[in-house]
C-alpha cells in the first residue's frame, strides 16, 4: 500500500517535467522547418551574382550603343521647316516655309558648335493695297547663324538636345514689286535690308543607324527687320549624317 502511494506521488511530481520536455522537443522540431522555408525564399549568393552579371552586361551594351551613336566628331544635317513670321509692322502673320542645312563639330558626346544656313519664303496677304493691285507679294529672308549645341539626354535610339544660335539675316521684301523698296513699304512690308538674328530650339533625334538619324526641332526665331523685333515660332525637320570618330 505504501509502495503504491509512493508510485502515485512520483507520477504526480514528474508529469510537469515530462510536459516541458515534450514542448521543447516540439518547438525544436518546428524551428528547422521555419528556417528551411526562409532559406528557400532568400536568393543564394550564386543567384545574386548571376543577376548582377546579367545587369552589368545589359548596361555595357547600352553604353556601347550610346558611344557608337554619339562619339562622332562631325554631324551634317539637311531639312525643311515652317515659320510664323510678321512681314510688316501692320500686317498679320504669314506662314513661311524654309530650307536649312548645318554642320556641327562635337568636342565630346554632348557638346558641339553648330553653323546653320537657311532661306525662308512666304506670301503675306495685303488686305487693301493702296498703291498696287498685288495682294500677295512674295517675300524671302536668309540667315547665317552659329552657336553651341548640347545633348542633355542620351539613349541608344534617340537623344534630346538644346541649341542657341545668333548671326546675320537679310530680308528681301520688294522682290515681287521689281525691287522697288518704296512700293513694298507702301504695301506695309518691311524695307529690304540686313539685321541681327537669333534662334533657340529643342532638338529631338531618332537614330535609324549609329551614323544616321531623323531630326525635328521646335524653334523660336528672332529678327530685327524695320527697326522692330519679330518673334517667330516654327520648327525644322530633316535628316542627320554623322561621321568621324573621336
Amino acid at each position: 500500500m505504501h509502495s503504491f502511494r509512493r508510485l502515485a506521488l512520483l507520477l504526480v511530481l514528474g508529469s510537469p517535467a515530462l510536459l516541458a520536455v515534450q514542448a521543447q522537443n516540439t518547438s525544436s522540431s518546428s524551428t528547422p522547418a521555419a528556417t528551411d522555408s526562409s532559406n528557400a525564399a532568400t536568393p543564394t549568393s550564386g543567384q545574386l551574382s548571376v543577376q548582377a552579371r546579367i545587369k552589368a552586361r545589359r548596361e555595357q551594351r547600352r553604353a556601347t550603343a550610346i558611344h557608337d551613336a554619339y562619339s562622332h566628331v562631325y554631324e551634317a544635317y539637311l531639312g525643311a521647316g515652317y515659320l510664323r513670321f510678321t512681314p510688316g509692322p501692320t500686317l498679320q502673320r504669314v506662314n513661311e516655309y524654309n530650307w536649312n542645312f548645318g554642320f556641327t563639330r562635337y568636342f565630346d558626346e554632348r557638346l558641339g558648335v553648330t553653323i546653320d544656313g537657311r532661306g525662308t519664303y512666304g506670301t503675306p496677304f495685303i488686305e487693301r493695297p493702296l498703291v498696287s493691285s498685288l495682294s500677295k507679294p512674295a517675300i524671302s529672308q536668309y540667315a547665317a547663324l552659329i552657336g553651341p549645341t548640347y545633348r542633355f539626354y542620351l539613349q541608344p535610339k534617340y537623344s534630346i538636345a538644346g541649341r542657341v544660335m545668333a548671326g546675320y539675316a537679310y530680308g528681301n521684301f520688294s522682290g515681287d514689286v521689281g525691287a522697288n523698296t518704296a512700293l513694298s513699304t507702301a504695301l506695309g512690308l518691311y524695307p529690304d535690308g540686313s539685321t541681327y538674328a537669333a534662334s533657340a530650339s529643342l532638338i529631338g533625334e531618332y537614330n535609324v543607324a549609329p551614323n544616321l538619324a531623323l531630326r525635328v526641332a521646335p524653334e523660336y526665331f528672332l529678327t530685327g527687320f524695320g527697326s522692330t523685333q519679330q518673334n517667330s515660332l516654327g520648327f525644322t525637320a530633316g535628316i542627320v549624317y554623322r561621321f568621324g570618330k573621336q
